[in-house]
């Protein structure tokens, strides 16, 4: 997300890296590549320059702190101006005196309105414990009205449609008024959009918006038009009161134009994100979080959070016990696999981790290595997956041309998952035998990225430093 902005902003710190103060030449180099990023991820022009002065009045003159080097201050400064700039704290949803809370959702042809109030229905719902109601008001677009019954449907989310024939504001009172006989909680609008701001769009959401009093208005715009995104949510805010702002397709914006200017330039806040275009791709808007995946800083509470939503807690107990006891076996591997699978590709899920992201930019992750471990694992008997050692040559050569694999990366699995084995048995003890490390390079055989889970680093991946600690994958480094 945003990778050329991060890129840059590493390009600052190593500038800045290895001064005793923070001066204002050794700064004018750390912002150059900076303000030349803002400006390349269309940024507003005065947004950015205002960004970049409050940035350098704080920087220079500042003391370093004890054991902080200036490269270290002047990534804190910029993630508390980097957080302002995203909007400050983190703003919620209105909160309705009565139910339902009514939430209209207005926008431009072609942002995702239609996916997005599908997308937050879904989170009214896993998040909040919410009843929802879909209202299917957008009477302009051709199907737009069967795509949002298909998502209810998808979803058992119940949805108010009456065809395209009718007047909109019409359509959503009889909407409001069927979401309270079912007692739903909250209750979603999605009203037409157009290629372009017009007056008869705005008149019929100004109807809308009269007739149905809704208690807040969201404008889902597209993050990929920069700051286009930017102009639209401004003219929209100007004939209807915004609550806030929905920016999709961020996952696919290697731009940052539309998160950086649109708090600034309209004074609405973002407060959902689009990441990707499964219906539960959509993430709350911190700007605290967001400030430190665009440092490179990752954001741990965000992938607990996302691990939560996957991982059954009894299940998880369970597993805990295996372990505990020294057992593993490849259902045991199979479950947790699968679990990680539901967390969404990998590259996405490792970038949340600190130091990461940067690191993943070029590098290309296999995601159908899972499928192909997977493929292994499932072409063996019940039997033999909970009793590895069964498996013999005869077994194995079985197994490859039931998965559609060779013969050598069944092999390197089992030999993988031995060593794991291995590992797990020796932690009844407390510490792990970690010379079962040494054998677990090549996991899944080839691997992700061509480097495997164990085998060392994937092709294009940027060596890490020397010291402590293990490699990704689990070898050691010496």
């Amino acid at each position: 997300m945003f990778d050329s902005l991060t890129g840059a902003l590493s390009k600052a710190y190593s500038a800045l890296a290895g001064h005793k103060t923070l001066t204002d030449k050794n700064v004018d180099d750390g912002i150059r590549a900076v303000r030349q990023a803002l400006l390349e991820a269309d940024v507003n022009f005065k947004v950015a320059k205002d960004f970049i002065k409050q940035v350098k009045d704080r920087a220079i003159g500042e003391e370093v702190i004890k054991a902080v080097n200036p490269g270290d201050q002047f990534v804190k400064i910029f993630h508390d101006e980097l957080t302002e700039l995203l909007g400050g704290e983190a703003v919620l949803l209105p909160v309705a005196d009565t139910a339902p809370l009514v939430l209209m959702m207005a926008g431009l042809q072609g942002a995702g309105k239609t996916t997005t109030c599908a997308k937050l229905a879904l989170w009214l719902r896993r998040r909040k414990k919410k009843k929802v109601m879909l209202v299917a008001a957008d009477l302009q677009r051709p199907a737009a009205v069967d795509q949002l019954v298909t998502l209810g449907r998808q979803l058992d989310i119940p949805v108010h449609a009456e065809g395209t024939t009718g007047r909109p504001a019409e359509v959503c009172q009889r909407g409001i008024e069927a979401a309270k006989r079912l007692f739903c909680d909250v209750v979603i609008l999605d009203t037409a959009g157009r290629l372009h701001i017009d007056e008869p769009l705005m008149r019929e959401l100004e109807e809308i918006h009269g007739k149905c009093k809704p208690h807040g208005v969201l404008l889902v715009c597209d993050s990929m038009l920069g700051q286009d995104a930017v102009n639209s949510a401004r003219e929209f805010h100007s004939r209807l009161p915004l609550h806030g702002v929905v920016l999709t397709k961020v996952d696919g914006d290697s731009r940052a134009g539309a998160a950086l200017s649109v708090k600034a330039v309209t004074g609405r806040p973002i407060l959902f994100a689009g990441t990707g275009e499964k219906v539960d791709e959509l993430e709350e808007w911190d700007p605290a979080r967001m400030a430190g995946r665009l440092l490179g800083m990752g954001d741990v509470v965000g992938l607990v959070e996302k691990a939560q939503e996957v991982i059954d807690e009894k299940e998880a107990q369970k597993a805990a016990r295996k372990l505990q006891k020294g057992q593993f076996d490849f259902d045991d591997f199979l479950k947790q696999l699968n679990m990680l699978r539901k967390m969404g590709p990998l590259k996405k899920v490792l970038g949340m981790l600190p130091g990461v992201g940067s690191m993943l930019k070029d590098v290309d992750l296999d995601n159908k290595e899972f499928a192909r471990m997977e493929a292994v694992m499932l072409s063996m008997t019940p039997h033999e997956r909970r009793n590895p050692g069964v498996i013999d040559v005869q077994r194995r050569r079985r197994i490859a041309q039931g998965s559609g694999n060779d013969l050598d990366r069944v092999n390197a699995l089992l030999k993988q998952f031995k060593a794991m084995q291995k590992m797990m048995k020796s932690m009844k003890g407390g510490m792990p035998d970690m010379s079962a490390l040494d054998d677990l390079g090549g996991l899944g055989g080839g691997g992700l990225g061509g480097g495997g889970l164990g085998g060392g680093l994937p092709k294009g991946f940027p060596k890490l430093p020397p010291g402590g600690g293990f490699m990704p994958g689990g070898r050691r480094r010496r």
